[in-house]
């Protein structure tokens, strides 16, 4: 598989998780839809290392990258489900943006890839300024959307550190290994949360459902993370991060049109200073800062 080809896949599949995971929780919970999409996608990764022959490795190192893959995905989607209770979808993507400037942050202070740069700290900035608007849009609509929106940046945080970590720990490890890896250790972390705070059986759900949690499972949760943990071992954190620069404004176009969301002038102006943030951390990186 080439660098550009899992780039094109994750772009594609991060412009339409946020709206898959709004559909997926309908009828039977967010719970509901964030554990069954684990399971199922746990279920599709082993069969996918079996088919593939791929030996999972069991050395420490190997389980200390299996148990940061999966703190990251136990962690960071629990918080992005609950926060897409009360956010439009596409608000999702746009947060989630800032990723590539948390993750750099990260880097700096745990794999010293890069200084932190002038010109960094300045996208990190306009990053945080777009943020602050987006907070203010949220403001408008009611005290519950500036709760979902501090729900996604919490896991955008949490992402981003795992991101770095796994980094740090999955050299030489198969992508597909650090995947399953990560969802072994999740799986039993979403089952048990279910079953404390829900544990109800949907007794119906709708087809939009249904076909959002099947699809959140093979391609959010599988190929999605396996193109991801396999961009991380071949580029720095913060390069794979960047595809985040495209993901926001397609996530919310997408929400627009195929969920009727309104996006506010306050989102479009909050998100054009974390693209902008972005593009300005993305030229450094471009002229070898380091």
């Amino acid at each position: 598989m080439s660098v550009p080809a899992a780039f094109a896949g994750v772009i594609l599949i991060w412009s339409t998780t946020p709206l898959a995971i709004q559909w997926s929780s309908e009828g039977g919970g967010f719970l509901f839809g964030v554990t069954a999409r684990m399971v199922l996608g746990l279920l599709f990764c082993v069969l996918a290392i079996r088919l593939s022959g791929t030996v999972m490795p069991w050395h420490a190192r190997a389980r200390g990258a299996y148990l940061a893959a999966g703190i990251g995905i136990y962690g960071g989607m629990l918080l992005v489900y609950w926060g897409a209770q009360f956010v439009p979808s596409g608000w999702i993507a746009v947060v989630f943006g800032l990723s590539p400037l948390v993750t750099s942050l990260f880097s700096w202070l745990w794999l010293a890839e890069h200084r932190l740069t002038l010109q960094k700290f300045a996208g990190l900035l306009l990053g945080l300024t777009g943020l602050a608007v987006i907070f203010g849009g949220g403001a408008e609509l009611g005290p519950d959307v500036g709760f979902g929106i501090a729900a996604v940046l919490a896991s955008t945080l949490l992402h981003a550190a795992s991101a770095v970590w796994v980094r740090r720990l999955s050299s030489g490890l198969p992508a597909i290994a650090v995947t399953g890896g990560g969802l072994g250790v999740a799986v039993p972390a979403f089952v048990l949360t279910w079953f404390a705070f829900d544990g109800v059986w949907p007794e119906m759900l709708p087809d939009r459902t249904r076909f959002a949690i099947l699809y959140l499972a093979l391609f959010g949760s599988v190929l999605g993370f396996f193109w991801y943990f396999y961009l991380l071992r071949r580029l720095e954190a913060v390069k794979v991060n960047l595809l985040t620069l495209v993901t926001p404004v397609t996530a919310l176009l997408l929400g627009h049109w195929l969920n009727g969301e309104a996006v506010l002038a306050t989102v479009w102006s909050g998100t054009l200073f974390i693209v902008a943030g972005l593009a300005l951390h993305q030229w450094d990186l471009s002229r070898g800062r380091s």
